[in-house]
């Protein structure tokens, strides 16, 4: 029996940087049996603090504004996914989240901008107009406004 009881609420995740690169695969495999495993930004970003900036998990959870408990649980769900990848032979697709991105993949932040949160596609924001009006033009992910919490679909 499912329980349909709505849950406490997803805390945002703070992310530094958007990825520039949203999908690795593994050489050798044809692209007819060639299976994918997502990971979210906000795993990506923690994986990032973890691993290869070498922080603890209390500052990286500082960093991302979220308790440590919940940190330690996107990077154990993070370990999983690539440990799967690569053990498995599958694609590393980065994609979902509920993330609120910082400074953006070009390292600066347009004042006012709507951003796409799957490929980093930035435009000026126009007032009046909901930036998820707006889709991205090469990607087509509905846009969201840059610098406020989002989920993003994967």
């Amino acid at each position: 029996m499912k329980n349909n009881r709505a849950g406490r609420p997803v805390s945002c995740r703070c992310v530094e940087d958007l990825p520039k690169v949203t999908c690795f695969n593994p050489e050798g495999v044809s692209p007819s049996r060639l299976e994918s495993v997502v990971i979210s930004v906000d795993e990506l970003e923690a994986l990032r603090l973890a691993d290869k900036m070498g922080l603890y998990q209390a500052e990286a959870a500082a960093r991302m504004m979220i308790s440590r408990q919940t940190f330690g649980r996107i990077i154990e769900s993070a370990h999983k996914k690539v440990a799967e990848a690569i053990v498995d032979g599958k694609s590393i697709c980065i994609a979902g989240g509920h993330v609120e991105a910082l400074s953006g993949p070009s390292g600066a932040s347009l004042p006012g901008s709507c951003v796409c949160l799957n490929c980093g596609y930035e435009n000026p924001h126009l007032d009046g107009i909901p930036c998820r009006m707006d889709q991205c033009p090469e990607c087509g992910v509905v846009l969201v406004r840059k610098g406020r919490c989002s989920s993003v679909a994967p």
